[in-house]
């Protein structure tokens, strides 16, 4: 071999290297942890938390057909629970949402219910962003230490527009969604 083109060819192959390994680093490197810019102030957790786990759920929420409370004769879907299931960015099973109680569980057994502290308006046909503060965890594992609980990025699970009458009550209705759940620790 060519004692001048040795080193052009050593050269050559340490860039490919170092290609190659920027581009598997960059494969690697976790999702930019949750912004809070984009959404109502009414449902942003206070400061003092950080993201622990963010989670798409899909699922449905079901609605019931039911006299309107303190207003006679008139009814209105009213909801009955959720029941949707929790993944991971990369699309893995990591657990449920049902209710009542709202629940959140993780595949591990952990699991958190919280108290809703808002909600706002996310769009036509979505049901709301949600600010949930969560209730200590029950048993060991990734819900351990969870403070809040977002719920954004909503399509669909808004109750029917229609439907519901004198004629139909206690009929149920589902409704399919899909939205985001970012769970907060406090730092």
């Amino acid at each position: 071999m060519n004692q001048t083109r040795l080193p052009s060819m050593l050269s050559l192959a340490a860039a490919v290297a170092t290609v190659v390994t920027l581009s598997a680093c960059t494969s690697m490197a976790p999702h930019a942890s949750f912004s809070q810019t984009s959404l109502p102030d009414t449902v942003k957790v206070p400061s003092g938390h950080m993201v622990a786990m963010e989670t798409h759920a899909t699922g449905e929420l079901t609605y019931e057909c039911k006299d309107k409370a303190n207003m006679p004769g008139q009814v209105e879907w009213t909801f009955v629970g959720p029941k949707a299931t929790l993944a991971d960015r990369h699309g893995k099973a990591v657990g449920t949402y049902s209710g009542p109680p709202a629940t959140w569980q993780a595949t591990d057994g952990s699991k958190v219910s919280g108290t809703q502290v808002a909600v706002a308006p996310s769009g036509p046909g979505n049901i709301p962003f949600q600010l949930v503060k969560a209730n200590p965890a029950v048993n060991p594992g990734a819900m351990m230490g969870i403070s809040y609980i977002q719920r954004v990025a909503l399509q669909g699970g808004a109750a029917p527009a229609t439907g519901c009458s004198a004629d139909t009550r206690g009929q149920r209705t589902v409704v399919p969604y899909q939205g985001d759940y970012i769970f907060y620790k406090a730092v």
